[in-house]
């Protein structure tokens, strides 16, 4: 009974990691503002990392390789140990988190684990 439900949990990590979901529409311009960074005009890649996650290293080069080549797009890493009343308040969960804010600071999506760069840029608000 024990592996079929490790097995089941395991299948259920592995089809939701990576991959990009709607979220209601919610302002975190103030969270932008604490953290000192002001929004990207089309998008900001708001990702939470931390010190030993390899995921998110490759999450960085992803997120920071769309924000070099799109307009209008920045990307800010925050270390979650540093913020953690940040990602409690946020729901963070895991590391690396993404949130895609639209130009006004809203998040409009957001991403679990490791994205993939054509997820992140089908993402990106128009």
């Amino acid at each position: 009974m024990v592996l079929v439900v490790s097995t089941l949990l395991g299948v259920l990590h592995r089809r939701r990691e990576g991959k990009v979901r709607q979220v209601d529409e919610r302002d975190r311009r103030q969270v932008l503002a604490l953290l000192g960074e002001a929004p990207g005009e089309r998008a900001t890649l708001l990702q939470f990392s931390s010190a030993f996650c390899a995921p998110c290293r490759a999450t960085r080069r992803v997120l920071g390789d769309i924000a070099a080549q799109t307009e209008g797009v920045r990307h800010v890493e925050v270390d979650a140990e540093s913020h953690l009343e940040l990602v409690r308040e946020l729901g963070i969960l895991k590391t690396p988190t993404t949130l895609v804010l639209d130009g006004r600071g809203h998040e409009a999506l957001r991403a679990v684990g490791q994205p993939t760069t054509a997820a992140v840029l089908q993402a990106l608000p128009s």
